[in-house]
């Protein structure tokens, strides 16, 4: 059992409480950032004067050895360490000798894996905006081609007033930009330096954090040594926006399976993101969309078991912190894979205009707009709103649509109605008299797709 605490202790750890305690088979994630971190420790203990150059680069040859071993394969992580940082430290002296026990001065395992975690997580919300941003320009795109494509808009799942996919894809681009905003101001709150802190109270030793700030790109050092060590707040923060980004994205994916399902068919799926049945031929199935659904309670559940962890703990670390890793780590990987996924899925669907023109047709979504012309006619609201009640369940008994009615029939219900209802019903007339700006008209989504695609030059 390789650990770097043994001198207060006449006998070795029990096996299974060194299991259950030790946090290497996950904490070996971050291997590139533990060394990354040890090298920019080194080089501001060499600046203090605390280590001398010669040992300085020694400690650096050697932590450079040990990540190109460990990437290469000749070096392996095992659980014969209890810690990624037992792991490196044990090598590291293992190499160069007495001055690898260096390393250590000045620091404690508890700012060392706060760092590791905010490096890590720093990393990884990069990532995470790079596949939101993908997602933002695809969508873009698909407004820009469907600016006129009619559909049904729905309330209560139950087809309202027309709009067009381009206002629908629309709603999910705000949400996306929220969701990149939030990544972002998560990724300026955390980006401050905890190393030098030491267990809790700081050090004696004359350290120059700022510049170790620096060296690690952080935006300066943490103020309290406390809260450095004990803050998991950046994480209970992406756990939360990425909760937020699968929300959305399952939004969608229902919508997805709606839309391709037989009764529907706004939309086909590709080939290579559908699959087939075993029993049933006809089957084509919208797997990636149900999965990213599904997903989306494995990543709550991450945000709750962080929140649980975490509500509890006196200041300052407790050991419960351990517990802030392999769900997390999951929860990015998890959501990193169902952002690249949907991604491709709607970038490649085929999108049924015809299909959608006609649903919204046989919705009655333009019932609205003909209680509209009642009241342009001078009938008040209350008895248009009563007047095409009528029209739509004598649509409903006829099995036709309001554009399918004579000027007879509309006549007979209410003697108000002229020729110039059938324009005024039209779904291209319903949708372009709303102009303002967020409502689906030609020029209003024009506007918005020019908004959108200066705010995409500026990711």
């Amino acid at each position: 059992m390789a650990q770097l605490w043994g001198g207060r202790f006449t006998k070795e750890t029990d096996q299974l409480v060194y299991n259950f305690n030790a946090s290497i088979s996950f904490d070996q994630k971050f291997y590139k950032e533990d060394m990354e971190g040890s090298m920019a420790h080194v080089k501001m203990l060499a600046a203090v004067g605390i280590l001398t150059e010669d040992e300085r680069d020694q400690i650096l040859e050697g932590l450079q050895g040990i990540l190109a071993d460990v990437e290469s394969g000749k070096l392996e992580i095992t659980s014969e360490y209890e810690d990624i940082h037992s792991f490196v430290e044990a090598n590291l002296i293992d190499r160069i000798g007495d001055a690898g026990k260096k390393l250590h001065t000045g620091r404690s395992r508890n700012d060392q894996v706060a760092l590791d975690m905010k490096l890590y997580t720093r990393k990884e919300i990069e990532n995470l905006k790079g596949l939101v941003k993908e997602l933002l320009q695809v969508l873009h795109q698909l407004m820009k081609e469907h600016i006129d494509t009619f559909m049904p808009g729905f309330t209560h799942l139950q087809k309202a007033q027309p709009i067009t996919l381009a206002h629908h894809f629309g709603a999910y681009m705000e949400m996306f930009k929220r969701d990149y905003s939030r990544l972002c101001d998560i990724y300026d709150r955390m980006n401050y330096c905890p190393l030098g802190s030491g267990a809790l109270a700081g050090t004696t030793y004359p350290l120059d954090r700022e510049m170790t700030a620096q060296l690690l790109g952080f935006a300066g050092p943490t103020l309290n040594s406390m809260d450095s060590v004990s803050d998991r707040d950046y994480v209970i923060e992406l756990l939360s926006a990425m909760s937020t980004i699968m929300m959305h994205l399952s939004r969608f994916s229902e919508e997805i399976i709606i839309w391709n399902s037989n009764e529907y068919r706004f939309v086909e799926l590709d080939d290579a993101y559908s699959t087939g049945s075993s029993i049933m031929p006809q089957k084509k199935n919208p797997d990636i969309a149900e999965l990213v659904r599904g997903k989306t309670g494995r990543v709550y559940g991450a945000l709750m078991q962080m929140l649980t962890t975490m509500k509890g703990i006196p200041l300052a670390y407790n050991k419960d912190m351990q517990e802030d890793k392999e769900f997390t780590f999951d929860a990015i990987d998890t959501v990193k894979g169902c952002l690249a996924l949907f991604t491709g899925m709607i970038k490649t669907m085929t999108v049924n205009k015809k299909a959608m023109e006609q649903s919204a047709k046989n919705g009655f979504t333009n019932a609205t707009d003909a209680a509209d012309y009642l009241v342009g006619k001078g009938v008040p609201f209350r008895d248009a709103h009563g007047i095409v009640g009528q029209l739509v369940l004598y649509c409903i008994e006829k099995n036709i649509s309001l554009d399918d009615m004579t000027l007879e029939e509309y006549q007979k219900i209410s003697p108000v109605f002229e020729e110039d209802i059938y324009e005024a019903i039209s779904l291209e007339t319903c949708v372009e008299k709303r102009e303002t700006i967020g409502a689906p008209s030609h020029s209003s989504m024009e506007q918005v797709i020019a908004i959108n695609e200066e705010y995409l030059k500026t990711l």
